[in-house]
Order: C-alpha cells, then sequence, then structure tokens
C-alpha cells in the first residue's frame, strides 16, 4: 500500500488529478465556522484532507470521501464567495467548501465532477 504520494521512490503511482487548500465549514457541537485544511483529490474518486499540507504521506488524512455518485455544485446559500458544496453518496452528510477565488473554485468543481462521473 501507498501511502501520500512519494512520486521518486514509486514513479508509477499517478498523481493526484486536484490538490490544495479549501476553506471547510466546520458544524460540530463545540466548534463552528471554517477551517483551512489541505485537500488531495485522488485518481481513484476519493478525496482526502489533512489539517496541513506537510501531513500529506507523514499522516493518516482528517477524512477519506468517495466522490462518485455525489452531488457537487456551487453553493449561494451562505452569502459568502467561492463556496461549493458536495453531497457524497454515502451518508447524510453535506460538505461546504470555500476556495480563495473564482478561478480556484472551478478548478475545485471541474475535477471533482469528473471524480463524480468516472
Amino acid at each position: 500500500m501507498v501511502v501520500g504520494s512519494d512520486i521518486s521512490r514509486y514513479p508509477n503511482t499517478p498523481r493526484p488529478t486536484c490538490r490544495g487548500y479549501l476553506h471547510k465549514r466546520t458544524q460540530s457541537a463545540i466548534l463552528k465556522g471554517w477551517r483551512k485544511r489541505w485537500f488531495v483529490l485522488k485518481h481513484n474518486g476519493y478525496l482526502h484532507y489533512y489539517k496541513h499540507k506537510k501531513d500529506e504521506g507523514k499522516c493518516r488524512p482528517l477524512e477519506v470521501t468517495k466522490l462518485e455518485g455525489a452531488e457537487v455544485g456551487v453553493d449561494t446559500s451562505l452569502g459568502k464567495p467561492f463556496v461549493f458544496k458536495c453531497i457524497p453518496q454515502s451518508g447524510n452528510r453535506i460538505f461546504h467548501f470555500c476556495a480563495t477565488s473564482n478561478q480556484e473554485m472551478k478548478r475545485w468543481l471541474e475535477a471533482m465532477d469528473k471524480a463524480v462521473h468516472p
């Protein structure tokens, strides 16, 4: 099993289709708000996220979500720019993400859409 993306040791490992920082909406009983997280969308259609960029390949992801069959799109209901949502097929959870620009949001939506419809 290959953890992370050590291309030098595993040159045949496909690079992730999309990676970068996004703000993820937190709605736990204790915390509410937006948290900056490092997201990695793998070729197999799974979205991994970590607390920091440096954690990729060194730590277990905070969560891994299968995107195949998920509903992905722009969300204007929160009154904040560059927000999009992902509703995975499995589970009753809605992920809200906030990008830093419209271009960044489009990049993620395109990549996620390809994972949703492999």
